[in-house]
Parts: C-alpha cells; structure tokens; sequence
C-alpha cells in the first residue's frame, strides 16, 4: 500500500481525536472475527449485473455504454491487491462494453507517468497515492478536472473532506477510491499466548509486552525496512500521539522544522524498539532487506516460532495475511497502535483516481470508482478500506473490517491524513531519497538521533524550498 503526498498546498481536513476514541475504545480492540465473503466478480450491462457467485450487485450508478472503447490505468498495486482491482475494473468492463487494461506502475508513480506521458502513451487513468502526486499532475498539465458526472457521484457518496483532498486549485481532479487506516498493530494470537503478553493500550504497555514474547524466545517485531513508506508510518504514529495534532499539521506543512524538540522526543521514543537488541527480525540489516509484505508473512509462518511475534501497519495488512495459512480472527489479530501520549493516534492515507486522457470513457471510469457499487466489489474480497460513505459494511469480510470502515464514515472529516503524504514527494514519497532514506538510515543507527534531525531538515528544506 502507498499514500499520499501534499506539495504546495496542503489541505490539511478538521481532524480531530475523535476518530482515534472511536476506534480504540470500541473498534478496533476487539480480536478479529472472519466471517464470509463471496469473492468472484461479475455483472453486466449499464444497469445491472452480478457479482460473487451469481448475486445481484446493487446497481446506483448509471454507466454509458462505451462498446469499442479501450482505456488503460496504471496504479503501483501488486499482487492480491492488484488482482481485487482487476475485478472492479471486470465489473465496469461488462457494464459498460469498454475494455481496461492495468498498467503496473513503479514508486514513485509521477516519474513513472512522466516517462509514459514523454513516450506519448499516457495511461487514460492514474491511480495516484500522493495528494502531492496529484497536484503536481496539475501543475505539470497532466490530469484533468472530473466532469459533471464523477463530480455529482463524488458529492453524493463522500464527505466533503474526502472531496477536498481530491481538489486542486477549488477543481475536483482526483477520486479517493481506496483508504487506509494506519494505525493498527497486528500479532501472532499463538506467539501471545505461549508468552501470556496482553494487547497493549499504551507505547509502556507495548514495551512490556515485547520483552514479555522476547523473554519466550521469539523476536518481537517485523519491520519491513527496505520500503522507506513503512518507517514513515511508525514516526507519524508516534509522533501524532506524543507531540498532538497542532505540531503534527505544523511539521506536515514544514512550520517547523524537523530539529523541533518533538521530532527528537520522537525519534527517542521509537528507538526504544529500533534500537533494542534483538527486538527486530533480522536486525537492522535484516530489516532493511524486509520489503513490507514478507514482513507481514514471516510473522504468520512457522508455526509456534516465527521470525517475530508483531507487525505494524494497516487495514491492508490483511491481504498479506491472506497469503498464509493463518486465519483472521484465530491465528491472526490486531490492536490499535498504542497511545504514546495522550490519545491513540490514527493516521489515514489513501488512492485516488485521476484523469490524465479526457474522454467518455476515462470519466466513466472515474464515476465509476466514485460510486458505492465499485467500492463494494473489492470491499467484498478483503484488505481494502473504502471512505464512500455509501457503501454498505456489511460488505466488508470480518468484523473488524466492519467496524474499521465504520468508524472511518462516521469520523466524516476528523481524521490526520499520513503526514508524508502531505510533503513534497521528493522529501516524503520517493525511494531512497528524503524521509525514507533519512529514517532507514535512523533504523541502522538509532542512536544517532541528531543526525537523523539534522539530515531530515536538510532533505525538507531542499524539498519544500524553505
């Protein structure tokens, strides 16, 4: 999973720490439950169709019929998330008569859209996971503005935060068709029972709980160092929670700078994990070697000793989990990340779909993605997390899926978008450069602190040109 950058002008939505009460307190505590969920996709026609099994998909959104028509969207997504996408694409294909093709696209996306867009083959659809990637679509005359219909289906189905992150310069451009909550813990049910460690409410608690399943003879966490993205994500939760809201917006906009105190309370506070012996699979340079979905299934393979107990990251761990044997809700659970201040933080990203070639076709495809009958086909398959307020939970597979989804529509505005996805995506959004760098060189040497500051400052003043 990527996420989303914010250059220039970042709109930072009215979020509060109500969404990060609401699911602490009630969602997202809970172990989870897997329930059914009928996969395959299907349908057809402009009005109606089928889906999972021969079901009738609720149809709410009215499709031109493109009989002819080809259209290609690129998007970074690999592997089951790639293949559930395909599906709604599927979908579209026999509402509409179009044919789609999926382009895999290459971190960062906007470089790998300038290559295409030099070679004059543009992909019709981006599916962009930086707010920043999309304003800089803008500013380079990539994308185009929504037309009337993806706009009217954008107003019904989202909250107007969701909408406005998707604006550029008050024009709607981009389509938040995926979020993510990233503020989720998840562990091995066995490894936590054989060392009789409790889930953790607090950052204490969580260290208690790490040497608790070391002292059992397994390593603690894994962390999947070698993509940048996820060593961003455990800043920004610590950081949210221990330096609140206000610091978060100012350090996300560059108002301060990264050698603030907080940063360095910060990144203090996460090398209480990153730089405890042998709490991290592999190490250091283990970790650094660890692409993010072999972090999740080492941590759900090998019986009573896998490479490490705990695993951080989102709601879309659960397609990795999906490549094992474990089950959801038996072998594997999740809680919220602990609070390290006062409150749990809960950090969200997301995908949105933009259009880079006009035509009927393209903002069919985006009026699409737009609607609650897209979202609920993937939401079906798992591992996907849909802001379209419109969309049915009961669609998603388990409970927790359920209630995370929930809680996000019911948050309406108030949430904290992923801070890196606010920066320029030279500073926060490309592979070994910025804060990816910058925080996988602090993971090799977490007791360098100053240095990790001082290079993170110099990476966002070059970026954010101040």
């Amino acid at each position: 999973m990527r996420t989303s950058r914010t250059m220039g002008t970042r709109r930072t939505l009215g979020r509060t720490s109500r969404i990060a009460a609401t699911l602490a307190a009630g969602a997202l505590a809970l172990s989870l439950t897997a329930c059914g969920g009928d996969d395959d996709g299907g349908g057809g026609g402009d009005k109606g169709g089928q889906q999972d099994g021969g079901k009738d998909t609720a149809t709410s959104v009215t499709l031109p019929k493109l009989d002819g028509e080809s259209l290609e969207v690129a998007a970074v997504w690999t592997g089951a998330e790639q293949e559930n996408f395909k599906k709604v694409l599927a979908e579209f294909e026999k509402r509409t008569g179009a044919k789609v093709t999926f382009v895999p696209a290459q971190d960062p996306i906007i470089n790998f859209l300038g290559s295409k867009i030099a070679g004059g083959a543009p992909p019709d659809v981006a599916m962009l996971p930086q707010p920043g990637a999309i304003k800089q679509a803008v500013d380079k005359g990539w994308a185009k503005p929504l037309g009337a219909e993806a706009t009217k289906e954008l107003g019904e189905n989202y909250s107007p935060g969701w909408q406005e992150i998707g604006k550029v310069g008050g024009k709607q451009y981009g389509v938040y068709y995926k979020a993510a909550n990233k503020s989720l813990i998840w562990y091995n049910a066995q490894v936590f029972e054989n060392a009789g460690a409790a889930e953790p409410k607090t950052w204490d608690e969580l260290l208690t709980a790490a040497q608790t399943i070391y002292d059992s003879g397994v390593t603690p966490f894994s962390v999947g160092g070698a993509d940048g993205w996820t060593l961003t994500d455990w800043f920004e939760n610590v950081y949210l929670s221990q330096a609140g809201p206000e610091k978060y917006d100012q350090l996300a906009k560059h108002e301060i700078k990264w050698t603030d105190p907080s940063v360095k309370e910060a990144l203090t506070t996460l090398a209480e994990i990153w730089g405890k012996k042998d709490y991290v699979a592999g190490g250091a340079s283990g970790a650094l070697q660890t692409e993010f979905p072999a972090s999740v299934t080492q941590t759900f393979t090998g019986g009573d000793q896998p490479k490490a107990g705990m695993v951080y990251e989102g709601d879309f761990v659960q397609v990795n989990i999906g490549e094992t044997d474990a089950e959801i809700g038996t072998d594997a659970k999740v809680f919220p990340f602990p609070s390290v201040g006062d409150t749990a933080p809960v950090v969200s990203g997301g995908d949105a779909a933009v259009v880079l070639e006009d035509s009927k076709a393209a903002q069919a495809l985006a009026t699409w993605l737009a609607s609650p009958d897209a979202a609920t086909i993937q939401a079906k398959l798992g591992g996907y997390l849909s802001p379209n307020k419109n969309v049915d939970v009961s669609a998603y597979p388990n409970d927790v899926q359920k209630k995370i989804a929930e809680a996000l529509v019911a948050a309406g505005d108030d949430f904290r978008f992923d801070m890196s996805d606010q920066a320029p995506q030279a500073f926060g959004g490309t592979p070994g450069k910025g804060e990816w760098k910058a925080l996988q060189d602090f993971l090799k040497n977490p007791k360098d602190v100053a240095g990790a500051q001082a290079k993170l400052e110099a990476d966002a003043a070059a970026a954010y040109g101040s």
